[in-house]
């Protein structure tokens, strides 16, 4: 806390804001030490305050306060690192920043405390902010300075050279250059010592130069801060200690979700940071600190120092494990020091051109080099969500980038210490990656022939659903099918859920479910993902026949009521007529209750009795007289053959639906398949028919080895279903039995 401020206060708490002051300058200030453990060098130098490297007991702690309440004053202060350095704790992380802005303005506009934004419009600000840089922080800026946002400035990131998440240098050169040639003034420059996304870190040695050279403000922020406390830090995270200030976010890094963010800044101007906010006269302005300056005194700085040496160590321990998975891409390789780590699932399918791949174009259509990367973006985020749920301890995040894709990341020191991530965790993670693997590169591989499949079988129509992440989505259109409409279709939706129901009956290893298309509200079918060789011809025409099926028996139902209805007011009028037929062929005097008796006694008549029977399948009205006839119902016609795919093959015992045979395999050799295809074979022929007989009997006339003609008529007598003279009838039946 400032000086000035100390004298305003209560002596008491002035003295402790003076002593937690000191504590959190420890974060940054403190010196490397030489680590026996591993003889790295350390950055030398003295830790302020009374900070232990162990820590203390509550106790202990209690007793500190005490002493800090009622001590000495007179204490000689430490030397910081950090010359003029200064913290401000707040709630909000971006909060920090916005006050920085303000004492930017204050201090480069001498005229806008009584002026106001009338100076700012002679000649503008602008903020300059990495495309890397987290959602929405250059719009919070500009509410909550009131500025436009024409003051705020994107600055691409390198296309060419060096990381695709690093602000381009030159390039934000030549935007300082054409703001000033325009009469505008450069004001800050924010950048980042772990990107939001990624965690890879600007070059912030030469942005410094830079922002001396153009008198710009230079503020830091970002997750690789907290390397600054081990004794490795790599260069360009180290050079953010010379920046003019930087915001940390202790709080995930120890797992505490109270502690609040710290915004340091080096400023020797009391009264500018007291109008920018940055400090307070309120002491509970000053208390806003204790949290942290407890946690702190209860982990001293070797507690400190662990969870982050810890988090880091999680992070190279699975980079380096991924770099020995295929089909895993990794994006920070080059940042070995850095404690995220990207990557994403990633498989070159045949045929595709590699030069899209190096260089990957955002918003492309779904079509070629588009469709691949939507088809492994769903495939990422399947797999995301597989190993969130069996490795919760891990942490893992999926998100979308705009020129990589979708992608996990996992991030450590912002989550390990809160879940409690260990090593163990790390490998279960990896051997969970190797797991899904064959699952992953089977669907990405099946997902084009079945697209080709669909396209190719008429009825079907393939729904293109970047989000899906299984085989495919496939809709059947049906006859009464609006195919310009996007409402929802209530015929469609239930032979959608009799086609679903079927498929499931079939036992396969695929999963299928039902819902609403990517664009409409019309019902598809979605097939899920696929562990092994899945035969997507047989697949597709097995959704085609069976929906077909349906169709046809749901218009059979559709029209049943009808046809029943039609047909009894036709048995109506035929019994009517059977009626009054039966009245004038026998008289009147026979309809006399007595009389008919007598009649009927004395001169019996023989009529048949004469009824209407109504033929479902043939939804037609047919007389009885056949049944009383001949004792037995007739045939009649007969049902339709069941729709069936051209492509349904014969499965080898314990096959399940939709596999490929594979000859030769260990379980059956190869002799033995081709001899139980060869015995399938016959069995369809036999179970061909009579006709199939008939015309091999036949064929063989003429030949050597021809049947006798005695046992060609026994043959032709076998499919008229009429003993021959020579057999035993009792041995001799026709085509009925034998079904």
């Amino acid at each position: 806390m400032d000086a000035s401020l100390e004298k305003i206060a209560d002596p008491t708490l002035a003295e402790m804001g003076k002593n937690l002051k000191e504590a959190v300058k420890m974060l940054e200030d403190s010196q490397r030490r030489t680590e026996e453990e591993n003889g790295k060098k350390l950055i030398s130098g003295d830790i302020p305050g009374p900070l232990q490297g162990s820590g203390q007991d509550m106790v202990s702690i209690l007793q500190l306060v005490q002493n800090l309440m009622h001590g000495d004053e007179d204490e000689e202060p430490q030397s910081p690192r950090y010359e003029n350095g200064c913290a401000y704790f707040h709630e909000e992380e971006r909060e920090g920043l916005a006050k920085i802005c303000r004492l930017a303005i204050h201090s480069r506009y001498e005229d806008f405390v009584v002026d106001g934004f009338n100076v700012l419009y002679n000649k503008k600000p602008v903020i300059y902010l990495s495309a890397a840089a987290r959602p929405g922080l250059g719009q919070y800026l500009c509410n909550q300075l009131g500025l436009p946002f024409p003051c705020l400035c994107r600055v691409p990131c390198n296309t060419v050279f060096g990381s695709q998440h690093q602000m381009d240098v030159a390039f934000l050169e030549k935007l300082i250059k054409d703001d000033i040639e325009r009469g505008r003034l450069p004001l800050l420059l924010v950048a980042n010592a772990g990107t939001a996304a990624v965690g890879h870190t600007d070059k912030i040695g030469r942005l410094k130069e830079l922002c001396e050279q153009y008198g710009i403000w230079l503020h830091v922020e970002g997750v690789n801060l907290a390397t600054l406390a081990l004794g490795y830090v790599s260069s360009s995270v180290l050079a953010a200690a010379k920046c003019d200030s930087m915001t940390m976010t202790p709080g995930p890094w120890l797992g505490l979700p109270a502690v609040p963010a710290v915004t340091l800044y080096k400023h020797d101007d009391p009264a500018l940071t007291l109008v920018a906010g940055l400090t307070s006269n309120k002491p509970t302005d000053k208390l806003r600190a204790l949290p942290l300056w407890l946690s702190l005194q209860y982990l001293g700085l070797d507690g400190f120092v662990e969870r982050i040496k810890h988090a880091c160590q999680l992070s190279q321990r699975l980079q380096e494990s991924l770099k020995k998975v295929n089909y895993i891409k990794i994006l920070v390789e080059d940042e070995l020091s850095s404690p995220v780590v990207v990557f994403r699932f990633f498989q070159e399918l045949p045929g595709s051109d590699p030069v899209f791949k190096a260089v990957p174009v955002p918003n492309m259509t779904p079509s070629g080099v588009g469709r691949e990367r939507h088809s492994c973006d769903a495939l990422n985020r399947w797999l995301g969500e597989q190993l969130k749920q069996l490795v919760p301890a891990s942490g893992l995040t999926v998100m979308d980038l705009e020129a990589e894709g979708t992608c996990l990341r996992f991030s450590p020191l912002m989550t390990a210490a809160v879940l409690g991530t260990r090593g163990e965790d790390v490998d279960q993670l990896v051997a969970c990656i190797e797991s899904k693997l064959p699952v992953l590169c089977c669907t990405l591989q099946l997902r084009e022939e079945f697209k080709q499949e669909v396209e190719a079988t008429a009825g079907l129509l393939y729904v293109d659903d970047p989000n899906w992440s299984g085989i495919g989505v496939v809709r059947y259109e049906h006859a009464n099918d609006d195919k310009s409409s996007l409402k929802s279709d209530p015929e469609g939706e239930n032979i959608h859920a009799g086609l679903l129901k079927k498929l499931n009956e079939l036992e396969s290893d695929l999963t299928f479910k039902i819902g609403p298309e990517y664009k409409s509200m019309k019902s598809c079918l979605y097939v899920g993902m696929a562990s092994d060789n899945v035969d997507a011809a047989e697949l597709v025409e097995t959704i085609a026949a069976t929906a077909r099926e349906i169709e046809e028996n749901s218009r059979l139902l559709e029209n049943m009521t009808e046809v029943v209805r039609k047909g009894i007011q036709e048995a109506q009028v035929e019994l009517q007529k059977a009626s009054e037929e039966r009245l004038l062929e026998e008289g009147v005097l026979r309809q006399i209750p007595v009389v008919g008796s007598v009649l009927n006694w004395f001169s019996p008549v023989q009529a048949l009795q004469k009824g209407r029977t109504f033929n479902l399948t043939a939804g037609s009205l047919e007389s009885t007289e056949p049944i009383y006839v001949y004792k037995a119902q007739g045939a009649g016609v007969t049902l339709p053959p069941t729709p069936s795919g051209s492509r349904t093959k014969q499965r080898l015992p314990g096959q399940k639906p939709f596999k490929r045979s594979l000859r030769g395999s260990d379980a059956l050799s190869e002799t033995s398949s081709v001899s139980h295809i060869e015995d399938l074979e016959k069995v369809e022929r036999l179970s061909s028919g009579p006709e199939q007989i008939t015309l091999e009997a036949s064929s063989t006339e003429g030949h050597p080895g021809a049947p006798s003609p005695q046992h060609t008529d026994q043959t032709e007598a076998f499919q008229k279903g009429v003993p021959h003279p020579e057999d035993d009838h009792s041995q001799v039946e026709g085509p009925e039995s034998l079904r």
